[in-house]
């Protein structure tokens, strides 16, 4: 990871002093993402700035790259995971000066142009100047891993990795844009498919587009876009289900021994999930591994925690637990850094925890400089059609249901057809012309996630992971591996997309069988949610609600917002957190907090003093006195007597597993929220408990039926009434 800062004069005519001064200060705005060196380069009409993270030949790879004849000049950000087969492929009379593995590209643009990312695999962002053409030359790589955004001005463009670097130039707006935020399906969380350009949020910046080359003749001001990478529409009938998880496991583990090569210390973000394990398991055969673990009140009820550090143990791997607990509330002036790192509406408490992970695990290990990651396995392997459904029909029919509102959303007009009849009385082109993108409502689904891990996923793990000079690796944002699944035909997707069955069916034999196997669990959602949610409605009343106060002082704000409704729900669920999400909330008064941050500037991520965070690393003990204490500091609102008597609520459901019959699940609104595996002693107290809940005896009682210590089950039964999951008789 680093930064990347430029500006070009239209029209000719260099680069003048006071804008070589502009340059310098859009560098320190991005110097926490370049702590290592800084390199300036000024030449005729264009000024590059470049901050660095050494990953690779920490000693002479620095930047920018530039040709013999000087007619080229590279800077990039990112990382190109087989350069060296690119550079046995260069025509002859190429040479390397260094072993760094971004000066292949400055060869490769040398050879093919705007063709020269075509076979390059990695994630990153590139500016070229290119004096022979007199073009500057920016691009992406294909998801938009590493960011990349610019300001065109009347006279210049500037470009930057972050959004708070343009505002260093005096022409670039320092506005929000009010209007295409509110009407932004991610921020609304509404129902429909969005599949348009990245929001940056900011009037007058845009973002380059992933799998984009875009070229700026600095004469005459014209841009060409040159598209390297189509989001693939077309599938495979040729290979059966062994072969499609054959492929998809050869792919994973290339793609992983890639990320996992360095030469600085990399860590792993784990989880309990399947993701972040089948990474850990392939990348500790060749690399020494360090994992980190958010233990909130999210991940600890709903058991996230615990199994990091079971999979962990098993692999035997380091796992350092860090802990988050209920008191644990961001200050306001703390959730406003954090904010302007973000640069976007969207941080909310999953960006917080990651934050907090990042920075402890850069506290506990200073030499740290990657950090591998299991994010956007999900989006592309069908890890959220649970979401949908309870079996892949439904929420095949839940993606038809999607498809058809965004239709309607895009055609109003036609709205009131829909509302006569007792059977749909239009046809498809009502709705205007198919989209030849769009061979099925799948394919509308996947397509809207390639751009929600664009605007949100990258977007965070970037700006969190830069924050602590840390580079976010994403092995399964490998073009490879998302074109082979994308590839999967109809009738195959169930047998394979089903519960990411293509991963999980891959890492049979990586994988011991309890994680391969393991539900889905989500970062904070779920079990621990409403404790979760209680901390960032803490977060906005304190101090007298001065975040409230703050968000609400722009112009902008008060014509957009109404005060006295954000503030009347906010008193609502300072009552009771099981309201609106407070993290669709937050986006709201984010807005109002960016507003008022570009009136004054704030000074930069690296300027900020550290915290101390001493505190926050624990051993993950997760006996029985351990689990007693956690429960009581992770969630101190569910007081629980022995005399009580309780039952499971009615939208709960204890169901035994087909396939694993020592496997049983507690069902909460028909997803999974628990799972309860019987060859555990304490978890098989806990589901004899259950199964007794009926006779409506006191929970003293029923700990003795089962065999159990109430300190055994106590932090448990806490953790299941916080939850709704089981509620007093």
């Amino acid at each position: 990871m680093c930064g990347l800062a430029g500006m070009a004069r239209l029209g000719g005519g260099p680069v003048e002093p006071h804008q070589v001064e502009q340059l310098r200060a859009m560098s320190r705005c991005i110097a926490h993402r370049g702590p290592d060196d800084e390199d300036l380069l000024v030449d005729g009409p264009v000024g590059l700035a470049f901050r660095r993270l050494s990953l690779v030949d920490p000693e002479r790879g620095g930047q920018p790259f530039v040709s013999e004849d000087g007619a080229l000049a590279l800077i990039a950000n990112g990382e190109v995971y087989n350069h060296r087969a690119l550079e046995a492929g260069l025509p002859g009379g190429a040479r390397m000066r260094t072993d760094s593995d971004c000066e292949v590209l400055l060869h490769l643009y040398r050879h093919d142009n705007r063709r020269f990312l075509d076979a390059v695999q990695g994630m990153f962002a590139v500016i070229v100047w290119d004096r022979r053409r007199g073009k500057l030359v920016l691009a992406r790589d294909r998801f938009g891993i590493k960011p990349l955004y610019f300001h065109r001005g009347r006279d210049r463009i500037v470009v930057a990795s972050e959004i708070k670097a343009l505002f260093q130039d005096p022409g670039c707006p320092r506005r929000l844009d009010w209007t295409r935020a509110l009407a932004d399906q991610s921020l609304q969380s509404s129902a429909l498919f969005a599949h348009g350009p990245v929001n940056t949020w900011f009037k007058g910046v845009e973002a380059v587009p992933a799998g984009t080359v875009m070229e700026f003749d600095l004469e005459d001001g014209a841009v060409t876009r040159h598209r390297y990478w189509e989001f693939p529409d077309e599938v495979d009938h040729s290979l059966t289900p062994a072969e499609f998880i054959g492929g998809y496991g050869e792919l994973l583990a290339s793609s992983v021994e890639m990320c996992a090569t360095a030469d600085a210390e990399l860590g792993l973000f784990l989880s309990g999930g399947i993701d972040s394990a089948a990474v850990a398991a392939l990348a500790s055969r060749t690399t020494p591994l360090t994992t980190f673990t958010v233990v909130n009140p999210g991940t600890f009820a709903n058991g996230d925690a615990v199994n990091a550090r079971r999979t962990a143990d098993e692999l035997g791997i380091p796992n350092h637990q860090i802990l988050l607990d209920a008191a644990r509330v961001p200050a306001p002036d703390e959730w406003r850094e954090l904010l302007w790192l973000q640069e976007s509406p969207r941080c909310g408490p999953e960006q917080f925890y990651k934050r907090e992970l990042y920075r402890a695990a850069k506290d506990l290990r200073p030499e740290l400089r990657g950090m591998l990651l299991g994010q956007a396995s999900d989006e592309f392997n069908g890890g959220y059609a649970g979401q949908f459904g309870t079996s892949w029909p439904q929420a095949l029919a839940a993606f038809e249901q999607m498809a058809g509102r965004t239709a309607v959303h895009r055609h109003p007009e036609v709205q009131p057809w829909l509302d006569h009849g007792t059977a749909p009385l239009l046809g498809a082109a009502a709705f205007g012309p198919a989209d030849e993108h769009f061979p099925d409502a799948y394919h509308q689904y996947v397509r809207w996630k390639y751009r929600d891990v664009q605007q949100y996923n990258c977007w965070h793990e970037d700006r969190n992971a830069a924050g602590s000079g840390i580079e976010a690796r994403v092995p399964f944002l490998d073009h490879r591996l998302v074109e082979h699944v994308l590839r999967i035909p109809p009738a195959l997707r169930e047998r394979l997309l089903w519960d990411k069955s293509v991963l999980r069916e891959a890492m049979r034999g990586v994988l011991p069988e309890r994680v391969r196997t393991m539900p889905k669990v989500p970062f904070f959602y779920g079990s621990g949610e409403r404790q979760v949610r209680r901390t960032f409605v803490e977060m906005l009343v304190q101090d007298g609600g001065i975040l409230l106060d703050q968000a609400f002082a722009g112009s902008g704000a008060r014509e957009f917002l109404n005060p006295e409704g954000i503030r009347a729900t906010v008193a609502g669920l300072a009552r009771d957190p099981g309201g609106m999400p407070v993290e669709i909330l937050l986006r709201l008064v984010n807005l109002g907090l960016l507003e008022g941050m570009l009136d004054t500037l704030p000074p930069a991520p690296s300027e900020r003093p550290a915290r101390d965070l001493a505190s926050f690393a624990t051993d993950g003990d997760f006996g029985t006195e351990g689990r007693r204490q956690l429960a009581e500091r992770m969630l101190p609102h569910s007081a629980l007597p022995e005399e009580a008597v309780l039952r499971l609520a009615e939208h709960v459901d204890l169901l035994q597993s087909r396939t694993t019959p020592d496997t049983w699940f507690l069902m909460v609104g028909g997803e999974i929220a628990y799972t309860v595996d019987e060859s555990d002693p304490v978890e098989r107290a806990w589901l004899t408990l259950l199964l007794d809940l009926d006779d409506a005896r006191p929970l003293a009682e029923l700990v003795d039926r089962a065999d159990a210590m109430w300190p055994d089950l106590e932090p448990i039964l806490r953790e299941a009434l916080e939850e709704g999951v089981l509620t007093r008789c």
